[in-house]
Order: C-alpha cells, then sequence, then structure tokens
C-alpha cells in the first residue's frame, strides 16, 4: 500500500462547498485532503454565506482574523505533499483566482510542491502565463489525473 499523500485545497471562499466536496473526492481516490480551517466552520454549521464569514469588512479591526487564516492555510500548504487550486467561474470572472489562493500557489511553487489546478485557462485569460508556466499540472475537472 502506498502512503497517503496530504493534498491542501487552496480556493477563494467562493468555492468552499466545492473544496469540502472535492476534499472527499480525493478521500476516496487516496488522499488526505486538507481544506481551509474556514470551510470546515462552514461545513459544520451548513451555512455557505460568505459574507457572513468575512466579519473584517464590517468591523476593521477583525482584518488581523483574516491575517491569521491565512498564515494558517500557509502552515498547511507547508506541511502538505501538494496543492490544489480549484479555479471554477465567478459570475464576471471565469475559471477564478483570488489573491490568497496566488499567495498560496507561489509559496507552494517556492517549497517546489506539486501543483495541480482544476481546469484550463484559455490564453486570454492574466493567469495563461502562470497556468501553464509554473509546473502546475492541469487537471481538466478530474481528480484521478492527480499522480503523486
Amino acid at each position: 500500500m502506498r502512503d497517503k499523500k496530504t493534498i491542501v485545497i487552496c480556493c477563494s471562499a467562493a468555492f468552499y462547498k466545492r473544496a469540502n466536496e472535492l476534499a472527499e473526492e480525493l478521500e476516496k481516490l487516496g488522499h488526505t485532503a486538507v481544506v481551509p480551517s474556514t470551510a470546515i466552520r462552514m461545513k459544520k454549521e451548513n451555512n455557505y454565506d460568505v459574507p457572513r464569514v468575512k466579519a473584517w469588512y464590517r468591523e476593521p479591526k477583525l482584518f488581523v482574523r483574516k491575517r491569521s487564516l491565512a498564515g494558517e492555510h500557509f502552515n498547511k500548504v507547508a506541511k502538505g505533499d501538494a496543492i490544489l487550486i480549484i479555479n471554477d467561474d465567478k459570475p464576471d470572472h471565469p475559471r477564478y483566482i483570488g489573491p490568497n489562493t496566488t499567495m498560496e500557489w507561489g509559496l507552494a511553487y517556492y517549497l517546489n510542491k506539486p501543483i495541480f489546478i482544476l481546469h484550463g485557462v484559455p490564453k486570454d485569460h492574466h493567469y495563461h502565463e502562470e497556468v501553464y508556466g509554473m509546473s502546475t499540472a492541469v487537471l481538466d475537472g478530474d481528480l484521478s489525473k492527480i499522480k503523486l
């Protein structure tokens, strides 16, 4: 039996429900999946209302919480064996990759972690160079393509 590899899921909070679903699929494929702690909380509460959890917009002194959550996920990326970037479509943002995900992607790249991205992007996408130039494996939506 092969060692279970840990895949850390990186994505916009808008995709946290999807992150939890994909984590379950990864587990079925024999991997250990790690999602952001807020995604875990949202799943437990069965409430994926993103503005509700981003309290720092209502109360700026809570931006310290945002920083803490980002650092926590950076630590998960550093400890994991690979990352999976979810880049689903958001309204007016096809194949969306947000700022935090970009930072996590850069960290994984710097640490020489395998990087998987759920969907490819067209040549005119603002992340085309990064998706195809930073050792990123494009899965075309098929998690079975992950080989570690």
